[in-house]
């Protein structure tokens, strides 16, 4: 028996070499839907933050990303001061700012 292998098996087929774009166009095309379905949106939301965080004034009303909710008393290049309740003030950086409340929303009692 002879171990070694026959020489119409040990060489290669040649296959019809197809065009490399065919060959990277599954791969293009995943990196369109990434950047459609998960990278767009999540810059449009940074920016939306960033101009939120810019357009911040004194007597806001804000949720922290804790959750805290209170009025801005004081602001600074990057932190913030929030009243969080009377002669109660918490001083936190603008970026943990989640959200602006509409006027009115937290009230005194």
């Amino acid at each position: 028996m002879d171990l070694l292998i026959s020489p119409a098996f040990a060489q290669a087929q040649a296959q019809p070499a197809g065009n490399p774009l065919m060959q990277f166009l599954p791969l293009i095309l995943l990196v369109v839907v990434f950047y459609f379905l998960l990278i767009r949106p999540q810059m449009k939301r940074n920016k939306e933050h960033r101009n939120m965080i810019a357009s911040l004034s004194v007597g806001d009303e804000v949720v922290t990303g804790g959750g805290v909710a209170g009025r801005i008393s004081n602001l600074g290049e990057h932190f913030v001061s929030v009243e969080i309740a009377e002669g109660v003030v918490a001083k936190v950086q603008k970026q943990s700012i989640a959200s602006v409340l509409p006027k009115g929303t937290l009230k005194e009692g």
